[in-house]
């Protein structure tokens, strides 16, 4: 990767990865830390990583080494407003539209390291680079 990257977005596979060490993501970090990235999740995505195997070490190392955005009022009402934009609705898509809306007020060049490219593509469009896990 040559060029800069400002953020980095973490949705809840990113963070699971981060969490859990893997290598390829692991990696993928080292690159980005390397570059001064900072490294950002939202405050719903601890709730969709949390499960009862969850190792809340773990997740607090990750944590402590990330910036956590607060989803607020204004926040949701965006969120909301980039679903009706895309023509999604619905709870399955909720976390989605907040994670893609925090990620487009982040400093750019920004990255998402997401599973769900096609959701985070039409939520975010061109603005943030979408990487699959």
């Amino acid at each position: 990767m040559s060029q800069p990257v400002e953020t980095v977005v973490l949705d809840s596979q990113g963070l699971s990865a981060w969490i859990e060490q893997d290598r390829k993501v692991a990696s993928r970090f080292a690159l980005y830390h390397s570059m001064g990235a900072d490294f950002v999740v939202c405050a719903n995505t601890i709730v969709e990583v949390s499960h009862s195997r969850l190792n809340p070490a773990k997740l607090d190392w990750a944590l402590s080494r990330c910036k956590v955005e607060p989803v607020t009022e204004a926040a949701a009402k965006a969120a909301s407003r980039l679903l009706k934009a895309v023509g999604l609705h619905g709870h399955k898509y909720a976390i989605d539209a907040t994670v893609a809306e925090m990620a487009l007020r982040q400093p750019g060049p920004v990255i998402m390291l997401t599973s769900d490219v096609e959701d985070m593509t039409a939520l975010c469009g061109d603005r943030v680079r979408i990487i699959a896990l």
